[in-house]
């Protein structure tokens, strides 16, 4: 995916003893962004980041550095409609400002192609990462002969016909817990666990903006490095008629990121929304 956002870690790693300290209050941001115009979900020295960005904003609102955790970190050109993002500063910080006024400051502090959406009050335990049990991605590829217009920065534009059932019959390989080192960069795997759970895939033909669409919904507990776009790649293999739909099973059992397709464009993929145990964090996310 496109993604290195969700390899297990410690929790003791990234916990420090402030966020665990009474005093002070968890809040969480549900973000959307451009991806465009950004190296990266993560903050990089010189870079132009979504979390540089929005620490900075943090930093001048609460006049002191402020860190920042992510539910998914995305790639460069990867966008978001439902990032969730969570931060802790002291009570008192937080009581002396409303959640209107905070919300209004973050929109009018971060990137122009940020959009905070909502922010609320979290348990002491919350973490954007690790109360995380589901995520989402969401791939759009147009298959219209022209060049789309409304779509020509959030999608791969595939001038043809792709054979949808044969992309659903290749996906249903790769539910459940596998080896997906067939499916990420082969840096980013190196000494990690590549096994992953992927809850679903669903292959969809979608009309908008009267342009002709495919989406790909992915939707698993946490996804390798890339992942997301190597899968999109491979079903797009198997779309075009390249590939045969068991040849997934092949690439799981390679474990050789040399097997799989190619690795999808960035700009066609969207980190759509998180699930936390079923709960509404921010009510937008379940919409």
């Amino acid at each position: 995916m496109n993604t290195n956002e969700n390899a297990p870690e410690s929790k003791l790693a990234l916990t420090s003893k402030v966020e665990r300290d009474s005093n002070l209050a968890i809040l969480s941001l549900e973000v959307a962004y451009n991806g465009a115009p950004f190296s990266g979900f993560a903050r990089q020295p010189g870079q132009l980041t979504v979390q540089g960005s929005i620490e900075e904003a943090l930093a001048l609102i609460f006049r002191h550095p402020v860190e920042t955790v992510c539910a998914g970190r995305t790639d460069s050109g990867v966008h978001a409609k439902g990032q969730i993002v969570s931060f802790c500063v002291t009570r008192e910080e937080y009581e002396q400002r409303n959640d209107y006024k905070l919300l209004r400051s973050l929109n009018a502090l971060t990137h122009e192609d940020i959009s905070v959406r909502s922010i609320a009050r979290q348990a002491d335990n919350f973490s954007a990462r690790f109360s995380a049990t589901m995520r989402e991605y969401r791939y759009f590829i147009c298959v219209d002969k022209a060049t789309p217009l409304f779509m020509k920065n959030f999608s791969w534009h595939i001038p043809r016909e792709l054979d949808i059932e044969a992309m659903r019959q290749a996906a249903a390989y790769l539910i459940g817990e596998h080896d997906f080192k067939s499916f990420c960069m082969a840096v980013s795997a190196e000494g990690k666990s590549t096994m992953r759970n992927v809850f679903s895939i669903t292959v969809e033909p979608e009309e908008l903006w009267g342009e002709s669409l495919v989406v790909i919904t992915v939707k698993g507990n946490a996804f390798l490095h890339s992942m997301v776009r190597t899968i999109v790649g491979s079903l797009v293999a198997v779309g075009r008629g390249q590939r045969k739909p068991e040849w997934i099973s092949e690439v799981l059992e390679a474990r050789n990121r040399s097997a799989a397709g190619e690795n999808a464009p960035a700009q066609g993929l969207v980190f759509w929304r998180v699930s936390y145990e079923g709960k509404r964090v921010h009510d937008p996310l379940l919409r």
